[in-house]
């Protein structure tokens, strides 16, 4: 695992670590901003987002399905599907709409039938756990059981207090110290 992670690391370091003044999700302010979708969507790097998070949520039992809310979870979640069934896993993957549809069959989480199934709930950067939290309310609605949250990149600025105060486990695959920005 460790020259894959240490690939993905080196590649969000170089390509997706911006320095300037930033207004996160959250409304707070940043001196840098780390844009995972400017990897996460990469051909060359997709791949090693999978497999690090494989080996980041593989020994949580009896998970069904991954995802989270769109956007930033979507490629992440795409990526461990593929890399899983490469390696024999079955991980499906779902998504979760800020809003339930206004049309069709107004669904807010897409996807394969969660109810009673274990999902990982994931995000690509992680501030303050909003985004998670919102997707697991979505999830709890269609009667999934949230057996964690797992990001790839955690800012270290209250998503883990927030997560973990909310019941559920909570892993991140890369810190900030690990790109340099602790």
């Amino acid at each position: 695992m460790t020259d894959t992670r240490q690939q993905l690391i080196d590649y969000i370091a170089a390509e997706a670590v911006f320095h300037g003044d930033f207004t996160l999700t959250s409304g707070k302010k940043a001196s840098y901003y780390v844009d995972l979708r400017k990897v996460s969507l990469d051909h060359r790097v997709a791949p090693l987002i999978g497999r690090v998070m494989i080996d980041l949520i593989r020994d949580i039992p009896d998970v069904f399905a991954v995802g989270g809310m769109t956007m930033g979870a979507d490629p992440v979640a795409a990526a461990i599907l593929h890399q899983g069934a490469a390696q024999g896993l079955e991980y499906d993957a779902f998504v979760v709409r800020k809003e339930p549809k206004d049309h069709g069959r107004g669904k807010q989480v897409e996807g394969p039938d969660l109810e009673g199934k274990r999902v990982i709930v994931l995000e690509d950067t992680s501030t303050t756990g909003g985004s998670p939290l919102k997707a697991a309310e979505a999830l709890k609605k269609v009667g999934a059981e949230i057996a964690a949250v797992a990001v790839v990149v955690d800012r270290d600025t209250g998503a883990r207090e927030a997560i973990e105060a909310a019941g559920y486990p909570y892993f991140a695959a890369i810190g900030l110290k690990d790109l340099g920005l602790a």
